[in-house]
């Protein structure tokens, strides 16, 4: 019985460690989500055309911003793919966009703007820290961490450069480099995943059986470190929402059809549950 007892707090010992490391970054998963800038104080999403765009709090405006804001802010003048802000009073501004990012930022009353290029449309996206979806968060909803979703996978990476068709929700389809794919086992059974590339991470979409039922129906993000001696470790435990579980003003692109796992992935962050 001793004995039993021994092994039983060595293994709570040696658990520990990894699940304290996937409560913190939990944490620090959840603080940038409600952070004056996170995603849940994007309140707003306005494809510019060509021309003058009013911005204010006049709800005729082609932006509207908070009621906090002036009625007549000034205006967004888009010709030939640029943007100029011009204010009611003031110089105007040239405004960079985020695609090459970062974008410039332009800040009226608490009330952040900045311009965003996505599939050959140009936007203004509107973040409000005083949101009501930020004022309301109480953090994301986890599945219990276990370590059995930690794998360890084998990368194999193309012989040649190649990209993979990535349509987003606005059903905006671009061709994104793919480096190769990581190959693994889930529940006996041999499966793939094949990334995009962001910054210096790998950047996996995937949907699985719980898609739609307890995690979010477009599906989950997965960020893993290149690939290092031939494998990658993707470890589900640290699967995301993409930002439009939590506001309907994002640009998130979809899984492709090749990331759609046949098992149940319980790991991860579920359905954002705004109540």
């Amino acid at each position: 019985m001793r004995i039993l007892t021994v092994l039983a707090a060595a293994v709570l010992w040696a658990a520990a460690p990894y699940s304290a490391e996937i409560a913190a970054w939990r944490a620090a998963h959840d603080a940038e989500l409600g952070a004056p800038n996170g995603w849940l104080s994007v309140a707003g999403l306005f494809w510019l055309h060509e021309g003058e765009n009013a911005a204010g709090s006049d709800p005729l405006s082609d932006i509207v911003m908070p009621a906090r804001a002036p009625r007549n802010a000034g205006v967004f003048r888009f010709s030939g793919g640029t943007v100029t802000f011009v204010p009611a009073s003031g110089a105007a501004r040239r405004m960079k966009p985020d695609n090459p990012g970062p974008a410039d930022v332009l800040e009226i009353d608490g009330v952040v703007m900045t311009v965003i290029v996505r599939g050959g449309r140009t936007g203004v996206r509107l973040r409000d820290p005083q949101s009501k979806a930020r004022a309301e968060f109480r953090g994301s909803r986890w599945f219990p961490a276990d370590e059995k979703w930690k794998v360890r996978a084998k990368w194999v990476a193309w012989p040649e450069p190649r990209t993979i068709p990535i349509t987003n929700v606005l059903g905006m389809t671009m061709q994104e480099p793919t480096p190769g794919y990581a190959e693994f086992e889930l529940g006996g059974r041999k499966m793939r995943l094949e990334p995009v590339t962001e910054d210096d991470h790998l950047f996996f979409l995937f949907k699985d059986q719980t898609s739609g039922q307890t995690t979010y129906g477009a599906g989950r993000f997965l960020y893993a470190a290149v690939a290092r001696d031939g494998f990658v470790e993707l470890d589900f435990n640290k699967a995301e929402n993409p930002p439009c579980a939590f506001t309907a003003f994002a640009t998130c692109p979809l899984p492709p059809r090749q990331n759609t796992l046949p098992v149940a992935v319980e790991a991860g962050e579920m359905k954002y549950d705004r109540h």
